[in-house]
């Protein structure tokens, strides 16, 4: 991505899909740790060949499953997320599950100094998610961008806010990057958060008219229009991001917790009222 960011990149944009991204300066840092053991084993013999070792520190951009269950591979790390992070991960995680929840939080920003190349950590969230972050390192005009920005694929509006996301959409515009590492997808320029705020701002609008006309989120999500977005992968994601809308018009409090079963259960009826893929 630049001399001193590198990224794993899977190519799916599935649900569980996550890019991960590597600073090789200063100790190292390692950003977010996939969706499982073998995924991470299989980002760390990569990231391998621009850095040996294991990395001082490790941020995850969420509390998503796909950004954190590497963890417990990087012993010894610092591990650093937002204060909400942490305690999330226990709530969502399967008591099966071994979990190595960061134990360096902050409130709204954190800066790593990597023998002088600053790291800045920005809360955006709640988006898709509260803990939602993005990662920007200014003198390689970089941002890693975690669940804020999906490239060529549907976002999921998992329990967060239209607004947060806007709002986060627009910082990252505002940095202007010259590479963006979305959560999801290939890496882009500043044109990706332009068409993810597209997208959201589409998706918004439409979902005010059907809401004012009582219709549900799954009646609304059968008749909003796709447009070029059907394109994007994983379109029936539009319903839960139609229910995101609702909650903000129903004036419901972000974040609210993620129904998995409900919405997935509504994006299979969705794909197949509408002729789409049935996919996560």
């Amino acid at each position: 991505m630049s001399d001193s960011c590198f990224a794993v990149v899977n190519g799916t944009g599935r649900v569980c899909g996550a890019n991960s991204g590597l600073i090789n300066r200063g100790g190292g840092v390692v950003i977010d740790t996939q969706a499982d053991v073998p995924h991470a084993r299989r980002m760390i013999e990569l990231f391998g060949s621009v850095w040996p070792g294991m990395p001082k520190y490790l941020i995850n951009t969420s509390e998503g499953g796909d950004h954190v269950s590497g963890n417990p591979l990087f012993a010894g790390a610092e591990i650093v997320a937002h204060r909400t992070v942490a305690d999330r991960m226990r709530q969502a995680a399967d008591p099966a599950q071994r979990l190595a929840p960061p134990a360096t939080l902050f409130d709204d920003r954190y800066a790593i100094d990597l023998d002088g190349l600053e790291v800045q950590l920005i809360h955006v969230g709640p988006c898709q998610w509260s803990g939602d972050m993005i990662v920007h390192v200014p003198r390689e005009g970089v941002v890693f961008a975690g669940d804020v920005v999906y490239r060529e694929c549907t976002p999921m509006g998992w329990e967060g806010s239209g607004e947060k996301w806007l709002q986060g959409l627009d910082l990252i515009l505002w940095l202007d990057p010259e590479v963006i590492v979305p959560g999801h997808g290939r890496p882009c320029g500043i044109e990706g958060a332009m068409e993810m705020k597209a997208y959201l701002e589409h998706v918004r609008e439409e979902s005010r008219w059907c809401f004012e006309r009582g219709q549900s989120a799954l009646e609304a999500a059968k008749e909003i229009e796709l447009g070029p977005y059907r394109a994007w992968r994983w379109p029936a994601r539009l319903y839960a991001n139609v229910e995101s809308a609702y909650r903000e018009l129903r004036n419901e409090a972000a974040p609210v917790p993620a129904e998995p079963t409900r919405d997935r259960d509504a994006m299979v009826e969705l794909a197949k009222a509408r002729g789409l893929e049935v996919e996560f």
